[in-house]
């Protein structure tokens, strides 16, 4: 019969004394008790497993790493970034302080050098305004998807490739072309272009994208003006089953991208390459647009999400 291990408590005691009390290293103690680096580290482990050592996570106020987590848990994330903002309500809010969050994420999680992809919003504006300044000259910023229509809307596409171009001192292409056309003939044209073309070819090599997820509503950015989808349009987007769309290319409930005229006539990456893109960032939060969110996570659309905390909880109530 084989005998039982017994528990040394004094040793156990004496090395969880000296690493969580006095703040030595694991080495330390390996040199100071004449014990080796790994019976120090299962020392350590078994203080916990029998409860001479408990470790207790407290939470804090603003935090939500519960919600973070779940979200990563249900939707199989690489992370999820919850943010606490002041007025759930207003979208002009939400987007500003989501955006700040996701420039803390853009400026710890950027690898030098890198292939970025950058789309348009209100919030990715907001990001690019509070990124810090970096040096990143080996990187490149690749625009992917076309301006959004008036040269006033062109000009906020361009402002936010440009401002992050100048924060972190990286290399640019820009899709010198509009996000949506007004028919197939004219797509033609456009793509046919080289400096297009060089474009479009670099979506291959981009390592991780920054992509809004915008939902169909009258009151949307692509909406504001009439000049990039039409009322019509978005009816009949709606009646397809639209729920939401990245880059102008909308998805129904599941995340499965909606075959139609706007699809056609859209200039920029499609949500089939846009999959295939190793690490692709939702930026994105506020009222109604929870139903959006949630179908680009159930279609793998993206695989990291910023956004605000009453979304968050929206997301996660089905």
């Amino acid at each position: 019969m084989p005998r039982r291990k017994t528990i040394d408590y004094r040793l156990i005691l004496k090395v969880s004394k000296l690493y969580y009390e006095q703040g030595l290293t694991q080495q330390e103690i390996s040199q100071r008790l004449v014990l080796s680096r790994p019976k120090v580290s299962r020392l350590l482990k078994q203080a916990e497993d029998v409860g001479v050592v408990k470790i207790n996570i407290i939470p804090q106020p603003g935090y939500y790493t519960d919600l973070e987590q779940a979200l990563e848990e249900k939707y199989g994330l690489l992370e999820a970034v919850v943010v606490g903002v002041s007025e759930p309500s207003s979208q002009l809010a939400v987007s500003r302080e989501v955006g700040a969050a996701a420039a803390d994420y853009f400026v710890r999680s950027m690898v030098e050098p890198s292939v970025v992809g950058i789309a348009w919003g209100t919030t990715l504006r907001a990001m690019v305004d509070a990124i810090q300044v970096m040096d990143c000259p080996k990187s490149h910023v690749v625009q992917i998807n076309g301006g959004l229509g008036k040269p006033e809307s062109e000009a906020h596409a361009t402002y936010i490739l440009r401002r992050l171009v100048s924060q972190i001192n990286s290399k640019l292409s820009i899709l010198s072309a509009p996000g949506i056309v007004d028919n197939t003939k004219v797509k033609e044209v456009f793509i046919s272009d080289s400096h297009v073309q060089e474009v479009l070819r670099l979506y291959k090599e981009i390592d991780v994208a920054y992509v809004g997820v915008g939902a169909p509503t009258q009151d949307s950015v692509v909406m504001m003006d009439g000049s990039i989808i039409s009322e019509s349009d978005l009816n009949k987007l709606i009646k397809l089953g639209a729920v939401g769309d990245i880059c102008l290319r909308y998805f129904d409930q599941d995340g499965k991208p909606l075959v139609s005229d706007v699809d056609e006539r859209v200039m920029g990456i499609t949500l089939d390459e846009l999959k295939r893109i190793e690490r692709v960032v939702g930026v994105t939060g506020g009222p109604n647009k929870d139903l959006a969110i949630r179908a680009a996570l159930q279609g793998k659309l993206i695989n990291v999400l910023i956004t605000d905390h009453q979304s968050a909880k929206k997301i996660l109530e089905v």
